[in-house]
């Protein structure tokens, strides 16, 4: 169990145990989502931590490769 004081300007601090399980420093961004509990404390990611976060070994494709790639791919769904 976590704890802090809320100050006269409505701020707190996350717990340094806290902040360590969420994965966020200085500067990042949280999202509190109220529930019928209390509230959540969700971390925001930006697009950019996820840059180079998944590996791709095979061979280079272009842009209009992959959009012949949906075009077919929407063309065989049930969508179509």
């Amino acid at each position: 169990m976590f704890e802090s004081t809320v100050t006269s300007k409505g701020q707190t601090t996350l717990p340094k145990a806290v902040r360590e399980l969420l994965a966020v420093k200085a500067g990042d961004r949280v999202r509190y989502v109220i529930v019928d509990e209390g509230v959540l404390i969700l971390p925001l990611r930006p697009t950019s931590r996820l840059f180079r976060s998944l590996k791709y070994d095979g061979p280079v494709v272009s842009v209009a490769d992959m959009d012949r790639a949906i075009a077919e791919g929407a063309a065989d769904s049930d969508l179509a």
